[in-house]
């Protein structure tokens, strides 16, 4: 019988976090303070408890985390330096790769159930690409979702509807490049995707989830993530 089991899970780390500025002036996104570590520690420690490979991108800063991550004995780095967002997709070891592969971002805060997800996924047969949603969060902005059936129709930051993104995923990169014209941008991935109606929603949520994308969400970590 063949492993449903997802062990995989990549985690996108290379951004400026230029609203964070001036806490990313030395350090990357990844390595601001949470609670005795860092956010991406936080983060890779949590899927460690189910997740066996985690692989992480770099790119400003990249070496300061390189280190940090190699200490953290993660299975790969990926450089994606001055790199767009969906580039390790289509440009990377990782377009050969044929199963299916969490997609987290070091900034994400969160509880959730991975192996919910996993027979979500397959309940829903494998899609290119399914998205976790959440419930709105005060203070936090997001793409909000719009499907039918979970086929996802719609993503705007406009029209609100009762769920928005969480930036994390399950996608099959091998699959992706054998039906997506490459790009190095998720909007524009998600908006291929949605064409051939292969961006799904989950119907699992995070059981909490907060990220930190700017000064004032930093500044409310601690008060929204006491139980996370």
């Amino acid at each position: 019988m063949i492993s449903k089991k997802i062990d995989h899970a990549f985690i996108m780390a290379a951004g400026r976090g230029t609203r964070l500025m001036p806490l990313t002036q030395k350090i990357p996104k990844g390595l601001i303070k949470y609670k005795q570590s860092s956010l991406i520690s936080n983060g890779i420690d949590k899927l460690r408890k189910y997740i066996n490979f985690i692989h992480i991108s770099v790119g400003y800063k990249g070496p300061i985390l390189a280190k940090h991550l190699i200490e953290q004995k993660v299975s790969s780095i990926v450089n994606t330096d001055n790199k767009g967002n969906a580039w390790w997709i289509f440009n990377s070891i990782f377009k050969y790769f044929d199963k299916p592969i969490y997609v987290l971002t070091c900034d994400n805060v969160t509880d959730i159930d991975f192996k919910k997800i996993e027979k979500d996924y397959y309940k829903k047969k494998k899609p290119l690409c399914m998205i976790i949603p959440t419930k709105p969060v005060v203070g936090l902005s997001g793409d909000y979702i719009s499907s039918k059936n979970n086929v996802v129709n719609s993503l705007s930051r406009k029209k609100t509807t009762g769920i928005y993104c969480t930036g994390i995923q399950v996608l099959n990169p091998k699959k992706i490049n054998q039906k997506i014209k490459p790009t190095s941008d998720f909007n524009i991935l998600w908006k291929r995707l949605m064409k051939i109606k292969q961006l799904y929603v989950s119907d699992i949520e995070p059981k909490k989830w907060y990220t930190v994308d700017n000064i004032e969400n930093y500044k409310n970590l601690k008060k929204n993530t006491k139980n996370i």
